[in-house]
């Protein structure tokens, strides 16, 4: 996978509800559709972005169309944050885990941890904030 579509720094202004602040995204979810040439094929009926400002900071994350009506009863947008954001995560996390697995390079340089070990650490630690909302 090639790191542009795990990382991504807008070229034009987002069109996200952090529109102002919001300038990169971390693709966590989409679909696997296939490998070519070393590449991993992605469809992206089903995906999560992170999205982050200009210093990296976690905006929030925007769901699929999918997802978003999976759960429609639960969130009244696909933008995300806070307590809805981290719901989200906990119910996908297997998927996302595995998900970041395929290209975990990119992954660790950016968050310094490996997937695995970064979610361990992570998921508590939402559960705990979520418990605490």
């Amino acid at each position: 996978m090639s790191q542009n579509q795990f990382i991504r720094k807008y070229k034009r202004i987002s069109k996200s509800k952090w529109s102002t602040q919001d300038v990169s995204t971390i693709l966590l979810l989409a679909d696997v559709t296939g490998t070519a040439e070393n590449e991993v094929e992605l469809g992206f009926t089903k995906y999560i972005y992170l999205h982050r400002d200009d210093v990296g900071k976690v905006l929030g994350i925007s769901i699929s169309k999918s997802i978003f009506d999976a759960h429609s009863t639960q969130f009244e947008d696909r933008y995300l944050e806070g307590e809805d954001m981290l719901t989200v995560m906990l119910i996908y996390i297997d998927e996302i885990v595995e998900f970041c697995e395929l290209f975990a390079h990119e992954f660790e340089s950016v968050f310094m941890l490996s997937p695995k070990v970064y979610f361990e650490a992570a998921i508590p630690q939402w559960c705990e904030q979520i418990e605490n909302a």
